[in-house]
């Protein structure tokens, strides 16, 4: 098996400060530059498992770097450049606190909610009578806060503003983009004979500008769900869960293991044969989300090929 990229320590010169998500390592510039590395951490219920998946953080860069590139024309990003396969570099941003999660289908969080009787989720109602992976009449949107550690809680439209999280003038700006960008990805996935389900987005300010640009990934399979299109309609009308693309598949392993995230509960342990498993399904999902030929970068001295392809392009661009 591959080795697998679990942390980076990058030698920059002019580094300000430094950021470690779940998944994702920011390193922050003096010059208001950011450089973002996607590990092959992999994260389920807000929790980090403590193996990581190979080729995992390249199939997310890769993704994220194709999305963005494909929605550059109607909302700005953050992105400048892709220096090595598990690299971004772009623009750095005050990031909205905040996810604007957008949802075309019952699915997921909203079956869930919906399941449990409720009909309205983060203050938008949703219709009687639907089944779970019906599509609504027009997709609705549904923030969540962005938590530091732990889990993201759900928050309406209404107490973003009335909190002062967002200003009313900015949220219906990032209602705006939202609508547009999910709108765009579903026509792509629509080419790939996929229907995107439900997905998230996030924005932040530029330092320097104070322009509102989306900023971290979009429609990879951590950030999104995918069905495939063909075929919906039919388990769609027999009642038969739907063929998708996401990591749900983790996420039912571990429920299937007993772990939730929740208090008290032991994480199940994964084995090499399962992480391997894992890789293999991540490299299926980044050859049906972006139909090309998934190309293994070298992992024989991850740390060195990272730093390398960092200091190469920041020196070549007078950093």
């Amino acid at each position: 098996m591959s080795d697998a990229l679990m942390q980076t320590n990058l030698n920059i010169v002019g580094l300000k400060s430094k950021y470690t998500g779940k998944v994702r390592e920011v390193y922050r510039l003096d010059n208001e530059t950011l450089i973002m590395v996607a590990t092959d951490r992999l994260s389920a219920f807000d929790v980090v498992m403590p193996r990581g998946v190979p080729f995992k953080g390249q199939i997310l860069n890769q993704i994220a770097t194709k999305m963005l590139e494909a929605t550059s024309d109607i909302v700005p990003n953050w992105l400048v450049a892709t220096p090595d396969p598990n690299v971004s570099v772009g623009v750095a941003c005050d990031p909205f606190k905040v996810e604007m999660v957008i949802r075309g289908y019952l699915s997921g969080h909203a079956a869930r909610t919906y399941k449990s009787g409720k009909r309205s989720l983060c203050g938008v109602s949703m219709p009687e009578g639907m089944i779970e992976n019906d599509p609504f009449p027009i997709p609705i949107i549904t923030p969540a806060t962005k938590a530091e550690e732990g889990h993201d809680e759900d928050i309406s439209k209404k107490e973003i503003i009335d909190q002062g999280i967002v200003s009313e003038f900015d949220y219906l700006k990032l209602e705006e983009y939202t609508q547009k960008l999910f709108a765009r990805g579903t026509n792509i996935a629509k080419k790939q004979g996929l229907i995107l389900v439900d997905t998230k987005y996030e924005f932040g300010k530029s330092i320097t500008t104070g322009e509102i640009l989306l900023i971290d990934e979009i429609h990879t399979p951590d950030s999104s769900r995918y069905f495939y299109e063909k075929g919906y309609a039919e388990r769609q009308a027999q009642g038969m869960p739907q063929k998708q693309l996401s990591k749900e598949f983790v996420r039912q392993w571990l429920i299937s293991n007993g772990f939730q995230g929740l208090e008290g509960q032991t994480l199940p342990e994964m084995d090499k044969s399962l992480i391997n498993s894992i890789s293999e399904r991540y490299i299926e999902l980044y050859e049906n989300i972006t139909g090309l030929t998934f190309e293994k970068a070298s992992t024989s001295n991850l740390q060195k090929r990272i730093n390398e392809n960092v200091s190469s392009y920041l020196k070549s661009n007078n950093y």
